[in-house]
């Protein structure tokens, strides 16, 4: 661990990186460790409560969150597990224990009595199902392999914070998924009846072009679950044990282009890569690249234990849910069908101003650690 002082922020805060190997993965032959990450802390106290935020490929190790909760009191661990910036060979259950070793962190070494999760953007799902998963395994492993002896020995956390997250990692991708195109290994190829970006088609949308649109994204999801596992048996017969392949096409979102879809502040025909259709014609989106065993981990709808409902349905400690109303990749009704899911009676949802990042307006950052400070203090006393 070292500790500094470097705070872009300006606030009140010490900053101590932490590093560890995981009971699955040892540290790099090159010397970095699997598990890795910075811990946000109060400059003149010890805190009794922190926060753990994980994402499954994003560094969050510098979480704006972070020191904006230092200030308040509170500590926070940006944590990153072996897969961050490598989302093409992510593995769900080692993944689980990685984030295991930050919250186990927290409690022996940190001395903290209180852990929040904090499932932030598309690590919502991946910190629902820690803590699902620390309240006893239920999962099953990816195909190809076994559940590790180290997922039993996850630690619960205490309380649970959703922050515009997405429902699930399989959920999102297919929502995202451009369902017009007719050969996966050619990002040009269009059927023009699907193409969203074909202005025949709207937007605005028709109730019947949703209804097709929607069961073809989901059709395309199950279409490359098929082809894995079938690429698997030939590759086994082979020798082999696995094969990377690539995605195209995903900034398809019909809520991109059509504001009344999922009404909300958002700005229209936005998105995170900025104007949709170039976007999505670009090679820059999720799941650009995986391997078999990876999209049947983290993305595929039949398959995945990255759904966030089935894990949302067992985490009953106290939650909060906040969805920002101006972000143009996670939705009001993701919002609420997150509330849904939990299946705490102590929970509330929060609607709230601000983008995706909350880097605007102004003080939006300091407004929902504002709103997070006050929910802790009615349930981290």
């Amino acid at each position: 661990m070292k500790p500094s002082s470097n705070n872009p922020t300006g606030l009140a805060s010490k900053r101590t990186f932490v590093s560890m190997t995981s009971p699955t993965s040892a540290r790099n032959g090159a010397g970095f460790y699997p598990c890795q990450g910075l811990y946000h802390e109060p400059v003149s106290e010890k805190p009794t409560t922190a926060f753990i935020a994980t994402h499954y490929n994003v560094d969050f190790s510098e979480h704006y969150l972070g020191d904006y909760m230092a200030a308040r009191g509170y500590g926070f661990l940006g944590w990153n597990t072996r897969f961050r910036g490598n989302e093409a060979y992510f593995l769900l259950e080692h993944a689980l224990i990685d984030i295991g070793q930050g919250v186990r962190w927290l409690k022996e070494t940190a001395g903290i009595d209180k852990v929040v999760i904090l499932g932030n953007s598309g690590g919502g799902s991946l910190m629902a199902a820690y803590q699902s998963q620390a309240n006893g395994v239920t999962m099953t492993a990816t195909p190809g392999l076994t559940i590790p002896d180290a997922l039993h020995d996850l630690i619960p956390a205490d309380l649970y914070i959703s922050l515009c997250a997405h429902g699930g990692r399989p959920e999102v991708l297919t929502a995202w998924f451009d369902p017009s195109i007719t050969d996966e290994k050619d990002p040009a190829s269009i059927n023009p009846a699907l193409n969203m970006y074909d202005d025949a088609n709207g937007p605005p949308y028709s109730a019947e072009f949703v209804t097709k649109y929607r069961a073809a994204q989901v059709d395309r999801n199950h279409r490359i679950t098929a082809w894995c596992h079938e690429e698997l048996s030939r590759l086994s017969a082979l020798g082999m044990a696995d094969r990377a392949f690539n995605l195209y096409r995903t900034w398809a979102d019909l809520r991109l282009m059509d504001p009344s879809i999922d009404p909300s502040d958002r700005r229209p025909q936005w998105c995170y890569a900025g104007n949709p259709r170039s976007a999505n014609f670009s090679p820059r989106g999720i799941g650009l690249t995986n391997t078999l065993r990876t999209w049947l981990s983290m993305w595929s709808l039949a398959e995945s234990h990255c759904q966030g409902p089935p894990h949302l349905g067992r985490i009953e400690e106290p939650a909060l849910v906040i969805q920002s109303l101006a972000d143009t990749g996670v939705f009001p009704s993701d919002a609420q069908g997150i509330f849904d899911a939990l299946a705490t009676e102590d929970k509330e949802l929060h609607l709230i101003t601000g983008d995706h990042y909350l880097e605007t307006p102004v003080n939006a950052r300091n407004e929902v650690a504002d709103l997070i400070r006050d929910w802790l203090q009615k349930h981290a006393a």
